[in-house]
């Protein structure tokens, strides 16, 4: 059988990973081999995912620890507990990600435009600066960093989301470029609407939601498990050779962006 999709060997860090697209790309993960650690700030649904993982793996192999992805003391102990739990880390998945405002951006407050920019875009710079050193001795790793179709279009509603995410692929394109000599892979994950609790606004209204799908050539909206190929593709030798990439998961709607 062929090896080039398993994650035999490979310890991997998912944030915002007690459900959703999070949870769905873990479970991936740890189904092709790999230890995770999985991280969100609720004890309670980390505990149920991680069960749920190992249950379904058939070992003890996903570990849950509670982490606010915008606090930098956060995710020093989360990455501590990486290396007590699982060992140095070979992939991190920066999932976690907010959007405390829907609206113009001409209402936003500063707290909210800077709890969008800080957790969306510093934390993940963050959590590569602590996880790069594990890669770069080990002469190899994958990180990747969900954004969203969102960073490609203005918006009326979702512009600071947006602009925040727009940011993200250009921290993967310069950690592409500075960590690629040394064997660090850097790609972004560019969903369009996923049917999550966190994107429910977007899709929960039936009408707006029959109108997205008119435009998406596959005819449905996304589904939490359709990041689980991408996280395995991504995260394995499968990829060897993709970095710097922003990869859309859109169903067509967005192929020429």
């Amino acid at each position: 059988m062929s090896k080039l999709f398993s994650l035999s060997g490979k310890n991997c860090l998912v944030t915002g990973a007690s459900k959703g697209m999070g949870k769905a790309m873990a479970m991936a993960l740890a189904e092709h081999g790999a230890r995770i650690v999985i991280s969100s700030r609720k004890i309670d649904q980390l505990e149920a995912t991680a069960e749920e993982i190992n249950s379904i793996v058939g070992e003890k192999v996903a570990f849950p620890f509670v982490a606010n992805a915008g606090r930098k003391e956060d995710l020093e102990n989360l990455v501590n507990c990486c290396h007590e739990k699982i060992g140095e880390i070979d992939v991190l998945v920066g999932n976690a990600g907010v959007n405390p405002h829907f609206g113009p951006m001409s209402d936003i407050s500063d707290a909210a435009f800077d709890k969008t920019i800080g957790t969306n875009v510093r934390s993940n710079h963050w959590l590569a600066q602590m996880v790069a050193p594990d890669m770069v001795k080990r002469r190899g790793g994958s990180i990747m960093i969900t954004a969203s179709v969102g960073a490609f279009i203005p918006s009326g509603e979702l512009g600071t989301y947006n602009i925040s995410k727009l940011a993200v692929i250009g921290l993967i394109r310069n950690l592409a470029t500075e960590y690629g000599p040394m064997g660090v892979r850097a790609n972004a994950i560019c969903p369009a609407i996923i049917k999550t609790d966190f994107a429910k606004a977007l899709w929960d209204d039936e009408k707006k939601a029959a109108e997205e799908i008119k435009r998406i050539p596959l005819g449905r909206l996304g589904e939490p498990e359709d990041l689980k190929g991408l996280a395995v593709f991504l995260a394995s030798d499968a990829s060897s050779y993709i970095t710097g990439q922003a990869l859309t998961v859109c169903g067509g709607g967005y192929m020429w962006r």
